[in-house]
């Protein structure tokens, strides 16, 4: 899936095999949702950060989707804090792959807004800066695990994770994957 047209946020080229491709803004503007290989996509279009620091803001899209009885939801490119149309969209969430390097996304005091009010099981942190990928401005994982306590973050040895609706913890808890990049 992709949530804009650029070069940063279209990286099928990164996905062995033959993978499907989904633009999720163009999802979203023709109604919200989409099948492929027998999962239901639905988007809601967003934006980037209004005050971006390199360029005007793009319009990005926002989705969900549900797999194995896990409902998981992506934020896209958005930079802003939540209007209500988009907690809506995301309500009775499991699985949030959430935004936490800050700038040029959505500031880390507004995120944590979000998490509080959404209360996913799990919150998988992505879009933070590395050893090998370093946005100007944008922080290092240790800004977003700040904002919560120690005892509800969890570390994972691999960038990928297996998870069954048995495996979903309540409340809420952060699970840190290592980055592939």
């Amino acid at each position: 899936t992709s949530s804009l047209n650029d070069s940063f946020h279209d990286r099928s080229d990164l996905i062995g095999g033959d993978p499907a491709r989904i633009n999720m803004l163009e999802v979203a503007r023709a109604g919200g949702s989409v099948d492929c290989k027998g999962l239901a996509f639905q988007a809601i279009e967003s934006s980037e950060m209004y005050d971006h620091p390199e360029h005007e803001p793009d319009k990005c899209a926002m989705y969900r989707w549900e797999m194995d009885g896990i409902s998981i939801g992506h934020m896209g490119d958005v930079g802003n804090p939540f209007t209500p149309a988009e907690y809506e969209f995301f309500r009775d969430l499991d699985v949030f792959l959430a935004l936490a390097g800050d700038v040029p996304t959505i500031r880390l005091h507004d995120l944590k807004q979000v998490i509080d009010k959404l209360r996913p099981r799990l919150v998988i942190p992505m879009h933070f800066r590395t050893l090998r990928y370093k946005p100007r401005n944008m922080q290092w994982i240790s800004a977003f695990l700040n904002h919560f306590d120690e005892t509800d973050i969890d570390f994972q040895s691999d960038w990928e994770v297996s998870l069954t609706r048995a495996d979903l913890p309540e409340p809420t808890r952060v699970l840190v994957l290592t980055h592939a990049l």
